[in-house]
């Protein structure tokens, strides 16, 4: 891609909509070859991102979930051990006796699986999204480094795996703790925040077209006024829109109080939430 524009443009074309400043980001990362460290709060749009970036590239999304405990097994690779055995008995039914021969074809690339950081590497072009990295353990961090700054990898049986193209990288973090900062020193980094009220509106209306303008706007007003409030867990863009698309599921073109109260639950996920949401949202839908 030639600039910023173009990035927005052909980001848009698939129906995610984006800022200056992540066109940039974006444009940047693409050029450059480095990582994009996405990080805000649930539902702004960060795993959206790389899925947007892998259908404007025509390339394959790879994704790999952080958790608690993840190690480069999970994430890299792993000895495929029910097939060596098998392959092992059959050799030895057929009379093999040459040990070292046969050891060498128990560690062929055949028998290796591929998780989905290698398959990143194999893959040219691909998009890799190592999602929710705040989730896993220090350990994991550092396994990562490497790995990031020469994109490849050294299999002790079979050698070094070096990206021919560099993946596209988008790194996402919802901030339950800080990453480190040798890790961050790697990527480009890009704040997600929650959009006002005018991109939130453009991207419900994008996202839902058969919704109707005043049931986008008046979910959209509903949640940027419950973002104001001392809530658990603040509603992101992805609860706008599910909440919009439960309201056009009943039939509504536009949102009561009755109806907003019934579907609470597209919108906030916490009982405390709700309850506070409950005794807003008469007022709110006066201005909504």
């Amino acid at each position: 891609m030639n600039g910023p524009e173009e990035v927005r443009a052909r980001l848009e074309e698939t129906g995610y909509l984006v800022d200056d400043g992540l066109a940039v980001a974006c444009f940047l990362a693409l050029r450059l070859h480095r990582p994009l460290f996405c990080e805000g709060d649930a539902g702004v749009g960060k795993t959206a991102l790389a899925a947007a970036l892998a259908e404007a590239l025509g390339a394959p999304l790879i994704r790999l979930q952080c958790h608690e405990g993840i190690d480069a097994s999970q994430a890299l690779y792993d000895w495929d051990f029910p097939r060596q055995l098998l392959h092992l008995r059959a050799a030895e039914a057929a009379g093999a006796v040459d040990a070292d021969r046969l050891e060498g074809e128990l560690y062929d690339r055949r028998f290796l699986i591929a998780r989905p950081l290698l398959r990143a590497l194999e893959t040219c072009p691909s998009v890799l999204l190592i999602d929710e990295i705040d989730r896993a353990d220090d350990e994991f961090e550092a396994f990562l480094l490497e790995l990031l700054s020469e994109f490849s990898v050294t299999i002790p049986e079979l050698g070094t795996v070096r990206a021919r193209v560099p993946p596209v990288v988008v790194l996402t973090s919802n901030r339950t703790r800080e990453v480190h900062d040798a890790l961050k020193r790697r990527c480009l980094y890009h704040w997600f925040d929650h959009p006002d009220f005018a991109r939130e509106l453009a991207i419900v209306r994008r996202r839902l077209p058969g919704v109707s303008q005043r049931l986008a706007e008046q979910v959209t007003a509903l949640v940027q006024t419950l973002r104001s409030e001392d809530l658990l867990k603040p509603p992101g863009v992805a609860e706008t829109i599910d909440w919009a698309e439960a309201l056009d599921a009943l039939g509504a073109s536009e949102v009561d109080a009755e109806l907003a109260v019934a579907t609470l639950g597209s919108v906030l996920k916490y009982r405390e939430d709700a309850e506070r949401a409950r005794g807003l949202l008469p007022a709110a839908l006066r201005g909504a």
